[in-house]
């Protein structure tokens, strides 16, 4: 009776048709060059350990050849292929060919040589960064190139974990990684996004049309300034910046928009900041403001709590002068920013040198004074307040063509 030997593609055939039609395997041999000995080449090593880690498996490296088993491996890689040539031996030795080679030169010229065969717009190129948190208890490591995991800006919101930092650099035209990097765990965005820019000159200057970097804010800073005039850039300018308060003012005041849809306008000025000449659009929008109207009411109710514990504090307190009470409810209401000072009233305080209940012929010691307030929303400030929050978080600047040299134009 004919023995059955059952073998199990389930998924795999994808994503091993999806590594074959681009290429990569000839691609990674390429720049792994294989050894004539090796029973199987680096590119096929790594598309290995690519269908392993998609494989749904939970287990170690090392334990790759029980894995492909069950798997049909004429179809997945060529005829000849077993399970275990992918022992822990060869995959170790690729992965240190591939350290020795660079991990991330090697993801961007791999990413980028599919780019260019699937013709895949590189004009725009997106930076962001996240950060990953992890649990458990982690040995300093030996190696002077190792990441540390530590403490550091949450932004999973997890600040009681230690964490590591991921920098992906994508195309606009289909989010195509181009370039990741693991950063230690308290890396700031600022560091990580001077040292893409300076990284991304060269390739930018070999291009033959004009390419332009995309991040948020952090990007744009005095420290990266030198690296950006020779960019084509686009962001968020800081808030910051006193600059960008005068540019918010001047488009409310001058009000010359232009009408980008039915919700959303713009106002676009040309100025030299940083020793770089650059266009800055104030971007106004209904969902801008809608979200401004709530920011400015929960802002104003957290100010409203706050002030009624400063005048409970306040009317506790007695004052020898009128002008020493008077002082401090003033030093309390200029720190009011969506309130103002309603009424207020100083009322005496008799202190009588002996004790008990005071007589008509008690001797008087001192007059303390007991001042009372109240506050109120101050209207004229809401309105201001939400319309340029409407504008915050929505200024852009472009590199220009050219630079100009003195104080920004306004």
């Amino acid at each position: 009776m004919a023995s059955v030997h059952v073998e199990r593609l389930d998924h795999l055939g994808l994503i091993a048709c999806m590594i074959k039609d681009v290429g990569l395997i000839s691609m990674i041999d390429a720049r792994l060059v294989p050894d004539e000995q090796e029973e199987i080449t680096p590119g096929e090593a790594v598309a290995g350990m690519i269908l392993n880690g998609l494989g749904f498996a939970n287990r170690p490296l090392s334990l790759t050849p029980q894995f492909f088993t069950n798997k049909p491996l004429d179809l997945l890689f060529r005829p000849g292929v077993r399970a275990e040539m992918f022992n822990r031996f060869k995959l170790g030795r690729t992965l240190d060919e591939v350290h020795a080679y660079g991990c991330d030169l090697l993801f961007s010229e791999l990413a980028l040589t599919v780019c260019a065969q699937e013709s895949i717009e590189q004009r725009f190129h997106h930076l962001d960064t996240t950060s990953f948190s992890l649990s458990g208890d982690y040995v300093p490591e030996s190696d002077e190139h190792a990441i540390r995991i530590t403490h550091g800006y949450s932004k999973d919101h997890r600040p009681d974990l230690k964490q590591a930092v991921l920098e992906l650099l994508v195309s606009q035209d289909g989010g195509v990684p181009l370039v990741s990097k693991s950063w230690d765990g308290n890396t700031s965005d600022t560091q990580i996004f001077k040292e893409r820019a300076e990284a991304l000159m060269a390739a930018f200057a070999r291009s033959s049309t004009p390419r332009y970097l995309v991040a948020d804010a952090k990007l744009y800073t005095e420290d990266t300034a030198a690296t950006l005039a020779t960019l084509g850039f686009i962001t968020r300018i800081p808030g910051t910046l006193k600059l960008v308060s005068r540019v918010i003012t001047q488009a409310l005041q001058w009000d010359r928009w232009h009408r980008l849809d039915e919700t959303t306008r713009y106002y676009g000025l040309e100025l030299c900041h940083y020793g770089m000449a650059q266009r800055w659009l104030v971007v106004s929008s209904q969902a801008a403001m809608e979200r401004a109207e709530a920011s400015i009411t929960k802002a104003q109710q957290r100010e409203w709590d706050a002030i009624e514990k400063q005048l409970v504090h306040l009317h506790a307190k007695r004052f020898e002068t009128p002008e020493a009470a008077q002082a401090a409810l003033t030093a309390l209401s200029k720190a009011w920013r969506y309130h103002q000072l309603d009424t207020s009233q100083l009322i005496d305080h008799k202190r009588y040198a002996c004790k008990g209940r005071p007589t008509p012929t008690s001797p008087l010691k001192a007059m303390a004074g007991q001042m009372h307030a109240q506050g109120r929303p101050a209207q004229e400030v809401g309105p201001q307040a939400t319309e340029r929050l409407r504008c915050h978080g929505h200024h852009y600047a472009s590199r220009p063509r050219e630079r100009w040299r003195g104080e920004p134009r306004l």
